[in-house]
């Protein structure tokens, strides 16, 4: 059966109210042509790693995917262009459930190395940096590549609102099955073309592109509150009101804090000062933009 006569089958299952219907990805290069002011033009990078672990201090990145992309001001996708993808050898064995995860073996990495002046260079004519975990891929990526650090940087797990707008996980395979179309999941190189494509989708809800609704949050500043040397009887009381720990091996306070807009903060200062500390207490308050936001410098 010919790619024609397929294609007429999902149609006629897509138009039966019993079956749903999920193609495979295929790349694209253009989803629309560019704005006729060039002005309204920005160039970005979607970004994967894969790792050994979790501390980027002490795991390694094996595989990398960088796939720069272009896209209007207001958030319209433009054009894909050709990535970057290696993998990269940690000079010991791949521990058994990464492979499991990511499907890389040592062989896969053996000999292999990423060109970071390659990824350098192609961080510094990016506009904005994405990546569907952020808070993960940042910290690895900024630890060998500095050129990173001065990029802004999106999550497109974290900063699209996927369940107020009735989806009921952020995990970008179900997201793309959601979506009508599959892939092959956890590949560096197919996840960042995976991740660009559902940039280019509407929300449900809003009927908004994923990619505008994350450039309005990339915009946006927040806060970050350090409760400093509060009370061990109070960790229940700020855990419950959306304080999070930490642990203090990454430079920053050893305490528990809280990221929000401005007003909030200054409301929970005062809540602070009067619930936990019972006393006035100047607490430190960082100011979070997309320049920072998910690194480990604050």
């Amino acid at each position: 059966m010919n790619k024609h006569e397929l294609e007429e089958l999902a149609r006629q299952l897509e138009n039966h109210q019993d079956y749903r219907v999920i193609r495979r990805l295929r790349a694209r290069r253009r989803y629309r042509r560019d704005p006729d002011d060039p002005a309204q033009l920005r160039n970005g990078i979607f970004l994967d790693v894969e790792t050994t672990g979790l501390d980027p201090a002490t795991e390694a990145v094996i595989q990398i995917a960088l796939v720069p992309f272009t896209f209007t001001v207001d958030g319209l996708l433009c054009t894909v262009e050709d990535g970057y993808v290696e993998f990269d050898d940690p000079g010991r064995p791949i521990p058994a459930e990464i492979t499991r995860l990511t499907g890389i073996s040592d062989a896969d990495v053996n000999g292999r190395h990423i060109d970071w002046d390659r990824a350098a260079n192609m961080a510094e004519v990016a506009n904005l940096v994405v990546a569907h975990n952020a808070g993960f891929d940042r910290r690895f990526v900024e630890s060998r590549c500095p050129a990173f650090e001065a990029k802004a940087w999106a999550c497109s797990m974290k900063e699209i609102p996927w369940r107020d707008e009735g989806l009921e996980s952020t995990k970008q395979e179900y997201l793309a099955y959601r979506y009508g179309f599959f892939y092959d999941g956890h590949s560096a190189g197919a996840d960042t073309l995976a991740g660009i494509h559902l940039l280019s989708q509407e929300l449900p809800s809003s009927g908004r592109t994923a990619l505008a609704v994350l450039l309005e949050s990339a915009r946006e500043s927040t806060f970050r509150l350090w409760a400093v040397n509060s009370p061990f009887e109070a960790k229940d009381l700020l855990k419950a009101r959306g304080y999070r720990w930490n642990g203090g091996d990454d430079g920053r306070p050893r305490a528990w804090s809280i990221e929000a807009d401005e007003t909030r903060c200054q409301q929970e200062a005062e809540w602070l000062k009067n619930e936990i500390y019972k006393r006035d207490i100047d607490l430190p308050m960082d100011k979070i933009t997309c320049f920072n936001r998910y690194s480990d410098r604050i």
